[in-house]
């Protein structure tokens, strides 16, 4: 990454990130030595890692575009990560010319990059924020000058949730934002499972959990549990590439296909 020397407070670029990880994984440029060899090792351990990450991108445009068809015009991407081609404001947009989106990371790298690459833009926002503190995320001021919860609001909690452990603050943040969105909203979830390939899946999470960023796959149910108060919609919480995939799209096979729950709900 260009400009080491003059990072910003609060980036240590010998500490890998998730965000940062995940950027190295999608072919991005915006990571340092540190977060490329965490995805070096992590591609030796799991080799079908690039692919799940490219199904869980392809599932985020499905379930925005699934949104927006519904008459959705207003998005907030909670754990948005850096930037990368498929934006959440790129995709509505196809449907919606007028759609607004907030995007909120814990991550400041994501943060200061998705700020440079959105500027001039109006109908965006993005927010330094933590998914669990949902009354700081709503309340923000950047937040609130793009979405308007008396409205539908699709909630975007892609690939995040497995970075968070179960706790009392994670089950009332997601409370939180369910009750502060407007019927007819939509809440899309993506998440790493063990499945039928626990062995590879625990060699992973040894991995990131010796970064410091703790990795939490979760079973169905647990999965499950996350659209509490949501109506799922068909084909229900299913695995990452079988959400409602586009005509003629190549499933994913081997551990792959496996490795993800992805679901959408609609609040009634």
């Amino acid at each position: 990454m260009a400009g080491e020397a003059q990072l910003p407070t609060g980036i240590d670029p010998n500490r890998p990130s998730a965000a940062r990880i995940y950027d190295a994984f999608l072919g991005g440029t915006h990571n340092f030595a540190a977060d490329r060899a965490v995805a070096d090792r992590a591609r030796q351990l799991v080799p079908e890692v690039p692919l799940v990450v490219r199904d869980n991108r392809a599932f985020l445009r499905r379930a925005v575009r699934f949104a927006a068809a519904r008459g959705i015009r207003q998005f907030l991407d909670l754990g948005s990560g850096i930037p990368a081609n498929g934006n959440v404001h790129e995709v509505a947009r196809e449907t919606q010319p007028d759609a607004r989106v907030a995007y909120v990371d814990l991550d400041a790298t994501a943060v200061l990059h998705a700020r440079e690459i959105l500027a001039g833009d109006p109908l965006t926002a993005v927010v330094q924020g933590d998914l669990q503190r949902p009354d700081a995320v709503l309340a923000d001021p950047g937040v609130r000058s793009v979405l308007d919860l008396s409205e539908p609001v699709c909630v975007l909690m892609v690939a995040v949730l497995h970075f968070t452990p179960d706790s009392a603050d994670l089950t009332a943040a997601l409370r939180r934002y369910r009750d502060a969105v407007a019927p007819g909203s939509c809440l899309a979830v993506s998440h790493v499972t063990g499945g039928a390939h626990q062995d590879m899946v625990e060699r992973f999470i040894d991995l990131y959990n010796r970064t410091g960023t703790p990795l939490v796959p979760r079973e169905r149910e647990r999965v499950a549990a996350f659209f509490d108060g949501w109506d799922l919609v068909e084909p229900g919480l299913v695995h990452g590439a079988e959400w409602r995939p586009e005509p003629g799209a190549e499933p994913s096979g081997g551990p792959v296909a496996s490795m993800t729950f992805a679901g959408v709900g609609i609040k009634p």
